[in-house]
């Protein structure tokens, strides 16, 4: 399944090492990761060589390719919750997924749309078991 999964980048890398989970465990599944590159140490670097217009304009084609979108939602990022109402309008499920105890923003929480769900994880194990139970949803 072509994945794209989304993380904040410019709101902060607290998260990283749950993204870079993430993306190995949708690898090693057998999944392609669109946006793979947010995982990337030298990520502020590697995009100085794209316009915020290349940038926006490749994560929208990735985002039309996708079939399934995972965020990362612990940390704020405008940029996330852009790719999410995209996605979400779309009709593309949706996975958000944050660290439990976490304040996120109400429009991610309080988000109903049948292609969204919300949840809250407490270590890695639980990352990896929600991702495979939204992957293995029949109804998407």
């Amino acid at each position: 399944m072509k994945i794209y999964f989304c993380g904040s980048i410019a709101g902060g890398r607290k998260f990283v090492d749950s993204y870079k989970q993430i993306v190995d465990h949708l690898k090693q599944a057998g999944h392609e990761v669109l946006s793979e590159h947010i995982v990337k140490d030298d990520i502020f670097e590697w995009e100085k060589k794209f316009s915020p217009e290349e940038i926006y304009t490749r994560d929208v084609e990735m985002l039309d390719e996708a079939e399934a979108v995972i965020a990362e939602v612990s940390n704020p990022s405008l940029g996330v919750g852009y790719e999410i109402c995209y996605a979400e309008k779309r009709g593309v499920p949706v996975l958000c997924l944050y660290q439990e105890g976490l304040f996120v923003s109400r429009m991610i929480t309080g988000n109903t749309a049948e292609n969204v769900r919300i949840e809250t994880y407490r270590d890695i194990d639980e990352l990896k078991k929600l991702v495979d139970q939204f992957l293995d949803y029949k109804e998407w």
